[in-house]
């Protein structure tokens, strides 16, 4: 079993103690977004999970728990998503240069193996075009890309909730972005993948990838595992089924292409996340 955390809210950020509570306890409870009244017991003991993903804009209060998680035994790694966009689109994200001294400490502790940077979602605007995102990307390849894995794009997807639906790029926008990213990309020898997507930039060297990866925790773990893709995600997602914590609606980043908050305000924190010793995530 591969725990997720999270795709639905920022856990690094904002509830990193909470996590910690969890996994002393060994167990969590996780709501249906669909069905609130659903709720289930996640076993989080290390005799049963295969590892642990981690996704953050900000995972500096982790910081202070990383030898207490990599003393649970758990392989995991931390997807970070570092962007060149300013307080306009992600109004609650620390300034960039806190970001990138963040992604630089944690690859001291963890190991660039235990690092995934991820470049999405990619708007594209008229002032945001092609030649922008490649020359923001290249800046940020000379500070990330020897101390991470690989690096994840994305395309940002109209989804009904999310203000920024009408900025997803075109096709020719997504192969002009392939053609700068691959290069270089490649010269600091960084594997590209792309999350999701159906479009084929294989022709680039990008490949379609799985963020949650069960043959990179397995590397990581040092043994092989047997884990389905996971259905139940987007048709052209190559994720292994996980199980995620937290809930929509929780997160304070505030992005305004986010598809978990769209253009609502974050949900009061009333104890199911907040409170760290309690038991719902």
């Amino acid at each position: 079993m591969i725990i997720s955390a999270s795709r639905r809210t920022d856990i690094p950020a904002f509830y990193a103690e909470w996590l910690l509570r969890r996994l002393r306890a060994g167990y969590a409870e996780t709501v249906n977004p669909f069905r609130p009244s659903q709720v289930t017991r996640v076993n989080l003991t290390p005799e049963h999970v295969d590892g642990l993903v981690l996704w953050s804009k900000n995972p500096a209060p982790l910081l202070p728990f990383l030898p207490e998680l990599i003393a649970f035994g758990i392989p995991f790694y931390l997807q970070f998503t570092v962007t060149p966009y300013d307080a306009a689109l992600e109004p609650g994200v620390p300034p960039k240069s806190r970001v990138i001294d963040t992604f630089l400490r944690l690859s001291d502790q963890l190991g660039p193996q235990r690092l995934v940077w991820r470049y999405d979602p990619i708007i594209v605007t008229e002032a945001m075009t092609p030649s922008w995102h490649c020359e923001h990307f290249a800046a940020l390849c000379a500070q990330l890309a020897p101390s991470c894995c690989r690096c994840v794009i994305s395309f940002v997807d109209p989804y009904r909730n999310s203000p920024q639906a009408q900025l997803a790029p075109d096709a020719a926008d997504m192969h002009a972005i392939a053609a700068g990213f691959a290069p270089i990309a490649a010269s600091w020898r960084l594997p590209l993948f792309t999350c999701a997507e159906p479009i084929d930039l294989s022709s680039y060297g990008i490949a379609h990838g799985a963020c949650i990866d069960s043959d990179l925790l397995g590397t990581l773990a040092g043994r092989k595992l047997h884990i389905p893709r996971d259905r139940h995600q987007r048709p052209d997602c190559g994720c292994a089924k996980s199980i995620d914590l937290g809930r929509y609606g929780t997160c304070r980043h505030g992005c305004t292409y986010c598809y978990a908050t769209g253009r609502r305000p974050p949900r009061p924190m009333d104890g199911d996340l907040i409170q760290p010793v309690a038991p719902q995530a």
